[in-house]
């Protein structure tokens, strides 16, 4: 059963993310700071897929995250050699961005939403050792991100590399996903919950204020603000995860535009920027300034406009990797026409990714918090009664249904 409230969270992601990009609005990224939020999303499936996979769970992950990179690459990356990029060995890493795969300099910029598959990568391979150390040493090792981002930005480790920044400024909020996974914000007293969490947004705000990083108050140019203040909505959103969701499916229209953000998570992402640079010009040629309001709505509709198409053209690819039945609008089909809205919450896939998300795709089947209610006073007391649970019988046409449903979620 698919957790729907995870997935309204992933889908406000992509679509603040897309808005931003096109927007250039600072004060979004302390609204909502999307991209720890999604790196939060995607550590909790990745733990939940840790749980009940192992270490086959990175393969799996993999296999999801890959494929829609590669159609990308397939298409973006001749171009760049037709244009001046240099063939060399370097260009393997459009396969397996383990580093900053090369591009041109349009490239760079239509392809720049490539740093966080790179930082998922990282996470996903190095999240069954982190997992490991989270669950025996659950506070000093959430820790460590945050510490080494304050070290950096406190001089006291000066010019680390590029990996060891993206690790301190966003591995806390892949664990903070742990954390979410493992149930341990949820039995977070308010008492405890609230005003960390507050304390994380003032120090966040105040370091933002009087140390401004590199673009002014927007959070993503200045690290340790980023990761406290995000950090502190974090534990609020996943935290104080509403026990019931049904409301979030009370507008169909509402219940399948998520279905399908969350199913072309990926794809919305490493295409959105592509058609937010090609039509920057297009401001200039008609005269607007860049934060003309008019200007700006018209350009958010034509990048989820175009964003439509692709999603059409090769959005199948998302599919084909979570080995689903491949569909041009996932939520808009005749099967999720024909299926009520709360039917179609739990039998939807989704992406985190980014992002993951998906933030960015993990099996939200296997998702023993998520996937459940919230333990209510007397569960935790041992008093409720429980009803018995009569298992299903094991067929190899149950256990394909199953699979099939825990390869449904995605990023």
């Amino acid at each position: 059963m698919r957790n729907r409230y995870l997935d309204l969270l992933r889908a406000l992601a992509v679509v603040r993310v897309v808005v931003y990009h096109v927007t250039g609005w600072a004060t979004m990224t302390l609204v909502f700071p999307a991209m720890s939020v999604m790196f939060a999303l995607a550590g909790s499936l990745m733990a939940a897929s840790l749980h009940r996979f192992g270490t086959a769970a990175v393969g799996r992950r993999l296999r999801r995250l890959l494929p829609s990179l590669w159609m990308v690459a397939a298409i973006f990356v001749p171009a760049m050699l037709l244009t001046g990029l240099p063939f060399t060995s370097e260009v393997l890493l459009w396969l397996f961005p383990v580093a900053n795969p090369p591009s041109t300099h349009w490239g760079a910029l239509a392809l720049s939403p490539i740093w966080y598959l790179r930082n998922y990568l990282w996470f996903v391979l190095v999240s069954p050792l982190a997992l490991w150390l989270f669950r025996r040493f659950p506070l000093p090792t959430l820790l460590v991100p945050y510490v080494l981002t304050a070290a950096i930005e406190l001089g006291l480790y000066p010019d680390p590399p590029m990996v060891v920044q993206q690790f301190g400024l966003y591995l806390g909020a892949w664990m903070l996903g742990f954390a979410h996974q493992e149930g341990m914000l949820r039995r977070l007293a308010n008492r405890i919950l609230w005003p960390t969490a507050i304390a994380l947004v003032a120090v966040g705000g105040w370091w933002n204020l009087t140390q401004p990083g590199t673009k002014g108050l927007d959070l993503n140019g200045n690290p340790l603000a980023n990761a406290l203040w995000s950090a502190g909505v974090i534990l609020v959103v996943l935290g104080r995860e509403p026990a019931r969701t049904a409301w979030i499916d009370r507008n169909a229209i509402v219940s399948r535009l998520i279905t399908l953000i969350n199913r072309r998570a990926l794809t919305v992402y490493l295409w959105h920027m592509a058609f937010v640079v090609a039509l920057t010009p297009l401001v200039d040629v008609v005269g607007w300034s860049h934060q003309n309001l008019l200007g700006l709505a018209i350009r958010v509709v034509l990048v989820f406009a175009l964003l439509g198409v692709v999603i059409m053209l090769v959005g199948w690819v998302e599919d084909i990797a979570a080995r689903r039945r491949p569909e041009l609008f996932p939520g808009f089909g005749r099967r999720a026409a024909a299926t009520p809205p709360g039917a179609a919450a739990t039998s939807a896939g989704a992406a985190a990714t980014p992002p993951e998300a998906a933030a960015t795709s993990a099996e939200v089947a296997a998702i023993p918090e998520a996937a459940q209610p919230a333990v209510g006073p007397a569960d935790q007391a041992g008093t409720a009664r429980r009803s018995p649970v009569v298992p299903t019988p094991r067929s190899p046409e149950n256990e394909h249904v199953q699979n099939e449903s825990m390869d449904s979620n995605a990023r």
